[in-house]
């Protein structure tokens, strides 16, 4: 079911310019497929780091992390949908009404247009909260537990999976099956910094609990041999069935 290492390692690009951008691209080469658009990237640049990763052939997990009412989400989704990012988000707490309008208007507005869909996933709750920050927000339940009730109504509301730590992949996997996406920031290579990262694993690790794609940037950007330590994580990757 799974696909091949190098389509399920997805390379943060935490940049705020092109020439950055171009520069780590060409480095990594064809071994790396796959690359995440944030926040940073996009407020400074725009939507034209979407369209020239996708010129260059790259796939494009495009990670804004949308939370608002519903119909402004998914209007949001739908106008992002036109750069052709293969992937999308929101917040999972946005609410069942807004996951499900959101996921609904996307499908229809992709078929009308005569595009494939990107999949939507849900963030759950930040990998850079620790329990004790999410007591200290206000929250009774327990982490893990709100993790696991927010990917259940992620796909109770239709969407193709969800963001979440390494540390919930597995009760995820076994709550909401096989073929949801499971997609795991916090991942560190053995020996690196954690940063500011609080629920963390390795490659191997967080592919054993069930995630189905590892997002992975400092450990890779900041190498003195970036390609190399993309090639490492991907060997890693490749032990895992």
């Amino acid at each position: 079911m799974m696909a091949k290492a190098d389509d399920r390692l997805i390379v943060a690009l935490d940049f705020h310019t092109m020439e950055d951008v171009r520069t780590l691209v060409a480095k990594l080469g064809g071994s790396v497929s796959y690359y995440k658009v944030g926040m940073e990237l996009f407020y400074a640049v725009g939507g034209k780091a979407v369209t020239w990763l996708r010129r260059e052939g790259k796939h494009v997990f495009l990670d804004l992390k949308l939370h608002d009412i519903p119909n402004t989400v998914a209007g949001g989704l739908c106008s992002l949908m036109h750069l052709g990012a293969d992937m999308l988000n929101v917040h999972a707490s946005g609410g069942l009404t807004m996951m499900k309008t959101a996921a609904d208007r996307l499908h229809k507005e992709a078929a009308e247009a005569g595009i494939p869909c990107p999949k939507l996933i849900a963030i759950t709750v930040l990998t850079s909260i620790s329990s004790a920050e999410w007591q200290g927000v206000g929250q009774t339940r327990v982490l893990e537990e709100s993790v696991l009730r927010l990917a259940r109504l992620a796909k109770e509301a239709g969407l193709d999976g969800v963001v979440a730590s390494p540390q919930e992949a597995e009760a995820i996997r076994a709550a909401c099956g096989e073929d949801f996406l499971i997609v795991t920031p916090g991942v560190r290579p053995a020996g690196t910094s954690a940063d500011d990262q609080s629920r963390i694993a390795t490659p191997r690790a967080a592919l054993m609990a069930g995630a189905s794609h590892l997002v992975i940037g400092r450990p890779i950007r900041a190498a003195d041999d970036p390609k190399a330590a993309a090639e490492a994580i991907l060997k890693e990757m490749e032990t895992v069935p």
